[in-house]
């Protein structure tokens, strides 16, 4: 993408702000197409192929510049569901591009310093800043709307994240997919099981690092998880009593063939 960059100080920190003759000079395609192209030719099972789509990354940097064109007044006329989708999609995919930039890597903890992981690298290109996914996710998504199922949505290129959809996420599809993906990540014994004999929950960590999204919205975890099991594993936490003990998180990189 063509634009000009700046620096601002801001309380006393230098943030890169990349002015795009583009933005807001078109509506954003709510349909995603570039980037539900990518991930349908180079996601299958949630497994990405990294190697074929550092070969061919034309498309996910159309994508990019796509994203980073979009003006914030523009963003701030969609709805709240356009918004979602949007966001969650340019997390995905600055995350694929932070994989391509550092590919062959064995794991995105891998890439950065001891002091600034990978997600605080300055790689996202958005409303004219240059942020970080931390930014993203933390001060953006979760800051500004109620929506814990996100968690099952946002994909840090690890095995132990969430399934990443060989689709992109759309307004008028969002629920839809949201409630899929909670479904499909509950299913996945080896993150997450009810064990009724043991009377034990098995959880993700990602259900102890963010359990106040959870707990904000429904009260309790296990309370928001309900929709999403089965009959028999909820009428089995449904008796009371269960603790709730969280899997090993596998950071390796959720790479095709590996």
């Amino acid at each position: 993408m063509r634009g000009k960059l700046f620096v601002r100080i801001l309380d006393g920190v230098a943030l890169a702000l990349l002015v795009s003759p583009l933005a807001d000079a078109a509506d954003f395609d709510q349909s995603h197409a570039l980037f539900e192209s990518v991930l349908k030719s180079d996601v299958k099972n949630a497994r990405v192929n990294y190697a074929a789509l550092k070969a061919h990354p034309q498309e996910l940097d159309r994508f990019l510049d796509q994203v980073a064109a979009v003006g914030e007044s523009e963003f701030k006329r969609w709805t709240e569901k356009q918004q979602i989708a949007f966001l969650i999609n340019a997390y995905n995919a600055y995350t694929l591009r932070l994989i391509l930039d550092h590919y062959p890597v064995k794991s995105i903890k891998d890439i950065g310093t001891l002091f600034k992981g990978p997600w605080d690298q300055p790689v996202v290109h958005l409303f004219g800043r240059t942020l970080t996914l931390n930014t993203v996710e933390n001060k953006i998504l979760r800051k500004n709307y109620s929506e814990p199922r996100i968690h099952f949505a946002l994909v840090c290129a690890a095995k132990g994240c969430p399934p990443l959809r060989a689709e992109a996420y759309v307004a008028n599809r969002l629920d839809e997919q949201l409630d899929d993906q909670a479904r499909q990540f509950l299913a996945n014994a080896q993150k997450n099981r009810v064990d009724a004999s043991g009377r034990t929950v098995y959880l993700s960590p990602i259900f102890k690092w963010y359990s106040e999204d959870f707990e904000k919205k429904s009260g309790g975890v296990l309370q928001f998880l309900k929709p999403y099991w089965s009959d028999k594993e909820r009428a089995a936490v449904a008796t009371g009593d269960f603790r709730i003990r969280y899997t090993d998180y596998v950071w390796s990189l959720n790479e095709q063939g590996k």
